[in-house]
């Protein structure tokens, strides 16, 4: 957040300021009198009535009615934030389908949808899936398309600063796609596109097995084995966007993860094979508990990298290969342990399949936050001059 001197007494900037730190003691500390709020903010009960009247005429903040008591005279007045003033849209998008959610501004998912994409369907064709897909999404939650305040989607691949997907060979024909443009071109707000592993690792902070740490490594196994990692509380994403990438290496086991499970048995879809091997392996099948041990070791060789490099608090392994019983993860737990230098938590994935997706959420929330308390001008919600067109250049604070 840019630095301010209040000193000569600006008064926009100290108004921008004590409107920012009222709506965040709102929204971050639930309903309040007016008392209670200027406490928090320490402000006066004047101020803090002024700057209340604003966000309410914005939209932002509303009086509730008067809990009923058993004292004497009129109850006092109290304020909540408006959690539903928008919403944030979180897009996760893969060869064979696509995953929504939909979140208001505290981040409370409201609902969500999933639909089938065709694997051989150019970008154009997978593209307009995924707009049919939020289409129905967001008529069965009777969700508007103007309440999205940001929209973020997650991808397998490279993804540079700009939302274009530079390399990718999981979906076929996405490398090259400028995604944040394209599906930019459907909504009326800032669209950031993110690699799906980084996501993931974003998610594992937020609401998953890592919320307590700051130093993560996340490990998105599925056709082939992605890591996101975050550095101080921070996604590193790398000059552009190829951090964790080290799965291109062959010697570190990291690709061809599901197909390393199936290895050409059974007549299903290779995803649909890996599970049943995974079942198996909890089950306790000496052959299915084999092909693990197999994956798990050459798994470990990439993981047991990644810690070396990073030296992270937890390694959270995630992904569409890591299910019931986390068969998977108990093998990489017992082979990576012994390669690192230092003490690591391992731990299975507490989001099943909506990781990558609720990161996404939470990449387009952290960019909802940018505009609700920046303080160098107003929003254009807020009467500023901001075009769509100029918060979709700006880069995600997070790149």
């Amino acid at each position: 957040m840019p630095q301010h001197s209040l000193h000569g007494g600006d008064p926009s900037v100290l108004r921008r300021l004590n409107s920012a730190a009222t709506l965040r003691a709102l929204r971050d500390g639930g309903e309040a009198t007016l008392s209670e709020l200027a406490r928090r903010v320490g402000l006066s009960r004047p101020t803090t009535e002024g700057v209340l009247g604003e966000l309410i005429d914005r939209g932002l903040a509303a009086e509730n009615a008067p809990r009923p008591g058993g004292g004497l005279g009129r109850p006092a007045r109290r304020y909540r934030f408006r959690a539903e003033a928008g919403h944030a849209l979180g897009i996760d998008i893969d060869a064979h389908r696509v995953r929504l959610l939909v979140a208001d501004l505290t981040g409370e998912v409201v609902g969500g949808h999933r639909a089938a994409l065709d694997a051989q369907d150019p970008p154009g064709e997978r593209i307009a899936g995924v707009r049919a897909a939020v289409k129905a999404c967001l008529a069965d939650l009777r969700v508007d398309r103007q309440s999205l305040w940001a929209v973020a989607a997650g991808t397998p691949g490279v993804v540079a600063p700009d939302g274009t997907v530079t390399s990718c060979t999981v979906v076929p024909g996405w490398e090259g796609v400028h995604l944040a443009r394209e599906l930019g071109r459907s909504f009326p707000c800032p669209v950031a596109v993110e690699n799906d592993a980084n996501l993931a690792a974003m998610a594992e902070r937020w609401r998953g097995a890592a919320r307590a740490a700051d130093d993560v490594v996340c490990v998105y196994a599925a056709l082939h084995t992605g890591m996101g990692a975050l550095i101080g509380g921070r996604l590193h994403r790398g000059r552009w966007g190829a951090a964790g990438e080290i799965g291109m290496l062959d010697e570190l086991g990291l690709r061809d993860t599901t197909a390393a499970l199936v290895s050409g048995a059974g007549s299903g879809p290779a995803s649909e094979e890996a599970e049943k091997v995974l079942d198996a392996a909890v089950e306790g099948v000496p052959e299915a508990k084999a092909v693990v041990e197999r994956l798990a070791a050459r798994m470990a060789r990439g993981v047991a990298a990644m810690a070396l490099a990073l030296d992270p608090e937890t390694i959270v392994v995630g992904g569409p290969l890591v299910g019931a019983g986390d068969a998977l993860v108990a093998e990489l737990r017992r082979q990576v342990r012994p390669l690192c230098l230092s003490p690591v938590r391992i731990e299975a994935s507490e989001l099943g399949d909506e990781s990558v997706g609720l990161g996404a959420v939470r990449l387009a929330l952290d960019r909802i936050d940018e505009d609700l308390f920046r303080l160098d001008r107003p929003s254009d919600r807020d009467g500023g001059s901001e075009t769509g067109e100029e918060r979709q250049a700006r880069p995600s604070p997070l790149a």
